[in-house]
């Protein structure tokens, strides 16, 4: 049972109750005018907006978010992590970036920084390469330890992420357009994903291949980024360095990712390596070998193009329809 809530109405002279609602304001900020959601309380009994305990706290702190989403400033959160991810501290970071000794100390105590250091931190943060060469180039501000510390982080966070610029890029997108994904269903829409690009434009959206492995088609490396997460959702503070890569995507790309993701990316990890167990590429390689035996023969791309050709060409790939009917059909009982 939802507890009613009272407060001090100055109009009504007595404790009377309220509602929470979000109406649209405008507020100046730096000699520029934005209109922003916030919350207010009503009085139910005269309807006069009341100044409740919390309340301006409350509405700083969407205002402040609503402003950095607006101007593309990096959020405490994300500088929270980008500390977290290089195991470095706020004044060490702080000169890391080419600042002042505590200017991500003002930063996480809620002054917004200017959108030159913004965009420092925020490249820091999904970049371990330009994390390291601003260490290097800073290096004699930073006492030895913490240099040493962060420069670890940075490199072993470099290596995991040692994939090609449209896979990163597509990962990021998957992880923006879905709720959760584990890293089994993850494989089974990167390799979906290429499938019909290339049926699409005639060419691999990414220069990775694929292994025919027990479980589908695997895509090596991205197995060893996400491979702790055995079969629990991807959820890790380091993958913050994934966060904006989509961007780099091209409108054409994203459609084929979309469409992927709302047929596909319906199902989870285990039915879609059903559906690749009863396909041509992964049954292909897999010849010779017994079920649970382990293999590295890649899937050759034009093996994936000509299968989803001949598949698109019969249940209408471009359409949702056409993949969903695909789909049911893969999943009958055979």
């Amino acid at each position: 049972m939802r507890k009613e809530r009272y407060s001090f109405c100055t109009e009504c002279r007595k404790e009377c109750l309220y509602r929470l609602q979000n109406i649209e304001r405008q507020y100046d900020i730096k000699g520029k005018k934005y209109n922003m959601e916030v919350t207010v309380a009503i009085c139910k009994n005269c309807g006069e907006e009341m100044n409740i305990p919390g309340i301006l706290d409350l509405r700083a702190k969407e205002v402040d978010e609503q402003y950095r989403k607006i101007e593309n400033i990096i959020s405490i959160c994300d500088i929270e992590k980008l500390m977290k991810i290089y195991h470095i501290g706020k004044a060490p970071l702080s000169l890391a970036l080419g600042f002042g000794e505590i200017t991500i100390t003002r930063y996480l105590q809620g002054q917004v920084p200017s959108k030159e250091y913004s965009d420092i931190m925020r490249r820091a943060l999904e970049s371990p390469k330009y994390m390291i060469s601003r260490l290097q180039e800073n290096k004699g501000k930073i006492g030895k330890t913490a240099y040493s510390k962060a420069m670890k982080a940075a490199m072993e966070l470099g290596d995991l992420f040692n994939l090609s610029e449209k896979m990163l890029s597509t990962i990021s997108y998957i992880f923006e357009k879905t709720y959760e994904i584990t890293p089994l269903a993850l494989q089974k829409l990167l390799y979906f994903i290429q499938g019909i690009y290339m049926v699409f434009y005639r060419t691999a959206l990414y220069e990775e291949d694929c292994c025919a492995w027990v479980h589908g088609p695997v895509y090596e490396k991205v197995y060893e980024l996400f491979k702790t997460f055995q079969y629990n959702p991807i959820d890790d503070s380091r993958f913050v360095l994934l966060k904006n890569r989509f961007q780099e995507l091209s409108k054409e790309e994203k459609e084929v990712i979309d469409l992927v993701i709302d047929t596909f990316g319906m199902y989870s990890g285990k039915v879609l390596e059903t559906i690749t167990h009863r396909e041509g590429p992964w049954q292909s390689a897999r010849g010779g070998y017994l079920p649970m035996e382990r293999s590295n023969v890649v899937i050759e791309k034009e093996e994936i193009f000509n299968y989803f050709k001949e598949i698109s060409e019969k249940y209408d790939f471009s359409s949702r329809d056409g993949i969903r009917k695909y789909i049911d059909r893969q999943l009958e009982v055979i």
